[in-house]
């Protein structure tokens, strides 16, 4: 750094720097710590929104969880109700043809006995 010449005398001027790298460490720390500071509440506006994320993140996962112990439940009801209409069908054609056998056996029987024989009318006036 250069210094003044004092014309009057022709010698240097000794100028203090102490007065101006106080004054220069001072603004320079004001503005470190205001810089901390900025920098501070932005990572704590960050966070606060990697909290809201995460949060609605996590709401997000338990409704899915939710959802999908649902579906199963309702899937393996329909599993159940299923085998149950399957069981049903089983049954209802198995009635069906024991009604059938019945059937033919009453069939069987009314024709065999003589109460149940038909009258001819026409055979008993001859």
């Amino acid at each position: 750094m250069e210094l003044p010449l004092d014309e009057e005398d022709g010698t240097f001027t000794n100028i203090s720097l102490a007065d101006d790298a106080a004054e220069h460490l001072s603004s320079r720390a004001s503005l470190k710590q205001s810089s901390w500071k900025a920098e501070r509440a932005h990572t704590t506006m960050m966070n606060a929104d990697m909290d809201a994320v995460e949060a609605e993140n996590q709401v997000e996962l338990e409704e899915k969880t939710r959802l999908i112990n649902q579906v199963l439940e309702l899937q393996h009801t329909l599993e159940d109700l299923s085998a149950r209409v399957d069981a049903v069908k089983e049954e209802n054609l198995k009635l069906k043809s024991e009604n059938q056998v019945l059937g033919q056996y009453i069939e069987n029987l009314m024709s065999a006995s003589s109460v149940f024989q038909t009258t001819d009318t026409k055979s008993k006036r001859k």
